[in-house]
């Protein structure tokens, strides 16, 4: 059965292989990125962009009357977008941690808190994480902003399953370990991650698609080496 897929930050490496698999797989998605042109150059007749800005209102609401005029209702919402910033903490200003913030804490919330209302007892929302944000797993120097915006996001995914628990809608949270994508080949030149992108997405669609039936509030490790 053909599902309405939302997923942000499709121009490049988890987010742009996951829009090609569920395209593929016969799903109806919404692919929302600021840069949109990756997607349109795929030319699929089942998937739908345009430029969205997840630190813009008025993004929001074009988002809103696309899902009220076209999909009627939010199946899956994948909160896939993120800014990972790499800097020594004394030299990361207030404008670093809110622009970091903005994007993957609140540009979260407010992508979750516009599909709700399009959402039912089957629906789930699946938020991308990162071994960083765990409490207890292994931290690097750098990434004060990223990895305590990646903890945030797993807190939010709990807190707002027991609030909604009685809806039958399913909140989640991935902590990825290291992927081999163009962010962190930007935050991190030269290092080598043990998973590809496509090996990640093919995960993460099973999981949005299934991973409801098991899990809701729950934070998966998804990563290959340890602590």
């Amino acid at each position: 059965m053909s599902k309405n897929i939302i997923i942000t930050g499709t121009s490049r490496g988890i987010g742009f292989e996951l829009v090609k698999l569920f395209a593929e797989a016969g799903h109806k998605v919404l692919a929302l990125s600021r840069n949109e042109r990756p997607i349109q150059e795929l030319g699929l007749d089942n998937v739908t962009t345009f430029p969205f800005d997840l630190t813009l209102s008025k993004d929001y609401k074009r988002v809103e009357t696309f899902i009220e005029l076209k999909f009627k209702r939010v199946d899956v919402l994948i909160n896939n977008a993120g800014a990972l910033l790499n800097k020594p903490f004394t030299e990361t200003t207030i404008e670093d941690f809110e622009h970091v913030y903005k994007i993957n804490v609140f540009g979260v919330s407010e992508m979750i808190r516009t599909c709700l209302p399009f959402m039912n007892k089957e629906s789930h929302v699946v938020t991308i994480s990162s071994m960083g944000g765990v409490q207890g797993s292994m931290k690097f120097p750098g990434l004060a902003a990223y990895s305590s915006s990646k903890g945030a996001v797993i807190t939010l995914t709990e807190l707002l399953a027991e609030e909604y628990k009685d809806s039958g809608i399913s909140f989640n949270a991935l902590a990825l370990g290291a992927v081999q994508t163009e962010m962190l080949e930007e935050a991190f030149p030269g290092y080598e991650a043990p998973t590809t992108a496509l090996e990640m997405a093919k995960y993460i669609i099973d999981f949005s698609l299934t991973g409801n039936k098991y899990y809701n509030g729950k934070l998966l490790q998804v990563s290959n080496s340890t602590p």
